[in-house]
């Protein structure tokens, strides 16, 4: 018995995917658990499984269409079955559970729009449109959102076709690949826009003052244009949102790094396993979620014109990835070791390289460390990842000269310089600054967070 292949939800915000490429070909056997296509998500590119076993029948998207969350993508059959018409699209997802509403499925942190309600309010659905019929142009009453995939946007662009005279056969209106096809190819007119009529109020070109029209400014050529993928949009969105809404305090200390560095060595030197191995960042993790203890609004969320108090401390770290970043959380940090912590750490982020993460190890955390001393970074600011209260931007823990008034005289010192942004909502410069001195304190003398 045939059965479908929904575009799955992996994150409760999202509500597209992007097709990257397929990992069987229409024909081929497939078991339950086997991977059978690569997706990308708003925030990270993950492969999906098949939830049954069978011969993959039909693939109905192509590689690098969107389509929504829900929607049918492939159909696994039984051998030798054949497939005689595409079954209508179910409203649950591959897992079995149920898919969002399309006014649910948008992102929570999508920012605010000026836009009037009527332009917000979504095209009603349209009937699904068979592989072999043409489709309808029809024209887009003014103010309507139009609903289309990038790839179709693109497509529109390069070919010139007004996508608000063409009708989707997508869910609830949505444009696809399929309803703009017969444009690309020639096989219709190209529709485009109608030019504006003129107003018949004008004044009559003698009646017009004439005035000096100054020289236009010369512009530079175009470029080229490139397609922002999903994970951009989505960091750009959510950093746009969090620095629009959250007034930032950024305060900077620095940190004598000294007896970290000596302890890391240490203990690094008594290891035979490389991946309990004890780096930098691990010691900024360890240190930051033992302060959280005794500054727990840092460790809170504005949510709802109110500050959410965590009951536990999972903090994430930013991991760079292709076109991106992910930012990861390690579950009850604080009670934690730091050979915990760094074997936690290295799995993350090395799962986060490959794509092998799950939602339920990025979707959260309740801080968030961004490092960038790798990179020979000394100092930056990082934007708070919402809806969280601070982030902590890292620099490079480096050999520095620094005066000692006692001896008077400069002795080098491994210095790093951390910034500390803050939400003003939910709390003031002085606790911000109160909660950096603490964590100063543990830093430069590691035994006491080793202890606590």
């Amino acid at each position: 018995m045939a059965k479908n292949v929904l575009m799955p939800q992996m994150g409760y915000d999202m509500d597209a995917g992007t097709l990257l490429r397929w990992l069987k070909s229409p024909g081929e056997e497939v078991e339950r658990g086997e991977p059978i296509a690569e997706i990308e998500t708003d925030k990270v590119n993950i492969e999906i499984e098949a939830f049954d076993s069978g011969v993959l029948a039909r693939t109905l998207i192509g590689e690098g269409d969107t389509v929504p969350v829900g929607e049918i993508i492939a159909i696994i059959g039984d051998p030798g079955e054949e497939i005689e018409d595409v079954p209508e699209t179910e409203s649950v997802s591959s897992n079995g559970a149920e898919a969002p509403a399309e006014a649910a499925a948008q992102p929570a942190e999508a920012p605010p729009t000026d836009e009037p309600a009527e332009a917000q309010a979504e095209p009603a659905p349209q009937p699904q449109a068979s592989d072999d019929q043409q489709p309808s142009v029809m024209q887009t009453p003014s103010g309507d959102r139009i609903r289309a995939s990038p790839l179709v946007r693109r497509l529109a662009e390069e070919h010139s076709i007004d996508l608000a005279q063409v009708s989707g056969s997508g869910p609830h209106g949505r444009i696809v690949k399929r309803d703009i096809q017969p444009y690309v190819d020639g096989e219709i007119e190209i529709p485009t826009a109608e030019p504006a009529a003129e107003p018949t109020d004008a004044p009559a070109a003698e009646d017009r003052v004439e005035r000096e029209v100054p020289a236009p400014v010369p512009q530079p050529p175009a470029g080229e244009r490139q397609e922002l993928s999903r994970i951009r949009q989505t960091i750009g969105r959510r950093m746009q949102q969090s620095f629009r809404d959250a007034p930032h305090i950024f305060i900077t200390m620095s940190i004598d790094m000294g007896k970290a560095m000596e302890l890391r060595k240490q203990i690094n030197a008594e290891l035979d396993d490389p991946e309990s191995e004890i780096t930098v960042n691990d010691l900024v993790v360890k240190g930051t979620a033992v302060a959280l203890r005794k500054f727990p609004v840092m460790n809170s969320a504005f949510v709802d014109e109110q500050r959410e108090m965590h009951d536990q401390i999972d903090v994430n770290f930013a991991v760079a990835i292709e076109d991106g970043l992910i930012s990861p959380f390690i579950p009850d940090t604080d009670h934690k070791t730091l050979g915990e912590i760094a074997r936690a750490s290295k799995d993350l982020a090395k799962r986060a390289r490959d794509g092998g993460l799950k939602p339920e190890e990025y979707a959260g955390g309740t801080f968030t460390i961004s490092n960038l001393g790798m990179f020979g970074v000394d100092h930056f600011t990082a934007v708070i990842n919402p809806p969280q209260a601070a982030i902590l931007a890292v620099g490079a823990a480096k050999m520095t000269p620094v005066w000692d008034a006692e001896a008077e005289d400069f002795e080098p010192r491994f210095m790093m310089q951390v910034t500390l942004a803050a939400d003003h909502r939910v709390t003031d410069g002085a606790e911000a600054a109160r909660f950096l001195q603490h964590l100063k304190g543990l830093l430069e003398n590691p035994m006491r967070m080793i202890a606590g």
